[in-house]
């Protein structure tokens, strides 16, 4: 199946080769630099397919998809999460592909929201897409997921959050605090590196990473005091499972940068 012969229609339509091309041309089409293709074509594809493909069939895409991680197009390390994630809430996930993702995803450098020509990027906001949906995942232990959205935060970078990804970070934290396995210790010591980093300030212009991680934390305290539900459902909001030390916890790290909070 070539791209000019792109399959949009119900993939349990298809079966053999014809079902194979369909998502190889998905893989192959989550590069385009063309958003229509990319975005309104094989991304809401994934969505469609991946819940009805067996287990052969999801890890196969997820496979082919991870290698996207190193991809030399933007586009295409950017909407590799994006579709994982989708393999996760259907059940299967590799710890190749967290190696894969972990190790991309703090390394970014590309942060943009959204390019005239390129439509969405998203990085950012997509890997924390993909966080949030492994919190969820039993086989996945909670912190090291925690861990890869500090480094994100923490990573250098001169490109301010323009598109609520600070917002989508926070609420795949939000969603990794509700784990019932979490302990109190693990709950809150990841802020020690954020505190620390902080706290190498100086007078001037706000580095952009600095202020990416404090409105991201800033929104990770309305979630953890108001509750945080999941996205595009009714689903009742859940309360972190230590709600009281981490309020405390991003209180004072908050702090350090905003001292008149108390």
């Amino acid at each position: 199946m070539t791209t000019s012969q792109r399959y949009d229609g119900d993939i349990r339509e298809l079966s053999g080769p014809a079902r194979a091309a369909a998502l190889d041309t998905l893989v192959a089409d989550l590069r385009s630099p063309d958003p229509a293709v990319r975005d309104d074509g094989a991304c809401l594809a994934a969505a469609r397919w991946i819940p009805v493909l067996d287990a052969t069939e999801r890890y196969g895409l997820g496979d082919s998809v991870a290698r996207h991680f190193s991809d030399t197009a933007v586009q295409a390390r950017a909407f590799a999460p994006l579709v994982l994630a989708r393999i996760v809430e259907a059940g299967e996930w590799r710890e190749e592909w967290w190696r894969a993702f972990s190790g991309w995803y703090p390394a970014e450098t590309d942060l943009r929201g959204h390019d005239p020509g390129l439509g969405w990027v998203h990085a950012a906001a997509h890997g924390a897409d993909l966080l949030a949906a492994l919190a969820e995942h039993p086989g996945q232990q909670p912190s090291p997921l925690i861990e890869c959205a500090v480094a994100r935060l923490l990573a250098p970078t001169d490109h301010l959050f323009d598109a609520q990804e600070d917002d989508r970070i926070a609420y795949a934290l939000a969603r990794i605090l509700c784990r019932p396995d979490l302990t109190e210790a693990q709950s809150v010591q990841w802020l020690t590196p954020v505190s620390e980093a902080f706290r190498t300030g100086a007078p001037g212009p706000v580095p952009a990473w600095a202020s990416n991680t404090m409105r991201t934390l800033r929104m990770l305290y309305v979630l953890t005091d108001r509750g945080v539900g999941r996205r595009n459902t009714d689903e009742a909001p859940r309360t972190p499972t230590h709600r009281e030390p981490v309020l405390g916890a991003l209180a004072r790290t908050l702090a350090i940068v905003a001292p008149y909070t108390g």
